[in-house]
């Protein structure tokens, strides 16, 4: 993706005409995501408010589903949060 002026996103061109990284905000953190679901049981909430306590926040509103496969209703709360690091795809996010 490149920026209107033609360079990439995340760089600054320099008098030299070389490419430098811009570390404004990169690298510095990252925004997690993750989708809690469960059945509509006590359980469900617990869930949620063990992420609450953890320093997730919550994003959205949350989700209620007759899961016809299973016969039951289903509760979903997607909840975001923001911690130092860079992103991998291994990471865990539950244990953030």
């Amino acid at each position: 993706m490149a920026k209107p002026n033609g360079y990439p996103v995340g760089y600054l061109r320099t008098d030299e005409g070389q490419f430098e990284a811009n570390c404004q905000g990169l690298g510095e953190g990252m925004k997690l995501y993750r989708f809690l679901s469960a059945d509509d049981t006590s359980a469900f909430c617990h869930k949620v408010t063990a992420a609450l306590n953890k320093g997730w926040e919550l994003h959205g509103s949350p989700t209620y589903a007759f899961d016809a496969a299973n016969g039951v209703m289903r509760c979903g709360q997607a909840v975001v949060k923001e911690v130092a690091g860079d992103y991998h795809p291994e990471l865990k996010l539950g244990e953030q």
